[in-house]
């Protein structure tokens, strides 16, 4: 288990009941253990942001933020949380229609019954701390795309109409 550097942020955790705690520390676990394993990424801050505990790619940049709570609004569910303005959520949905329960385009929410679908949420959490990694990659590829096209085009010969 990765000890925390943040007192604030280990507070956070010891205030949530027991049964949640243990699955927000998985999940806590989970996102270490992607972003070691994801090449790209390099170290990861721990930090609160909306006094949840969130991960943010300082190091490398690659990727967005990935925060996890408990739902406020419903006893026994926790959440794993994309920012809402990426499409990270809604390619989720598009991968994995059947396995998570999604709210909105922000999150992966589970019950605490719930057992955790690991291969696919370690997935998640990859192209999420890639995702502007990929943003950049794809945005080079179209750069470089519309470059050829435009000087193919000058060479194309037009027959006279």
């Amino acid at each position: 288990m990765s000890t925390f550097e943040s007192a604030a942020v280990a507070e956070v955790f010891a205030a949530y009941p027991a049964r949640l705690r243990k699955r927000l520390l998985f999940l806590r676990q989970m996102i270490f253990d992607v972003a070691s394993s994801t090449e790209g990424v390099g170290q990861l801050q721990e930090t609160l942001k909306w006094g949840e505990p969130a991960y943010v790619t300082a190091e490398s940049r690659s990727g967005s933020t990935i925060r996890i709570d408990r739902c406020k609004n419903a006893d026994g569910r926790y959440a794993i949380y994309f920012h809402c303005q990426t499409t990270l959520v809604d390619t989720f949905r598009a991968l994995f229609p059947d396995t998570f329960k999604f709210e909105s385009n922000r999150s992966i929410v589970f019950d605490e019954i719930d057992s955790v679908p690991v291969d696919e949420l370690r997935l998640c959490i990859a192209m999420a701390l890639t995702y502007h990694q990929r943003k950049a990659a794809n945005c080079s590829v179209a750069k470089r795309r519309n470059i050829t096209n435009r000087s193919n085009r000058s060479r194309v010969k037009r027959a006279p109409v």
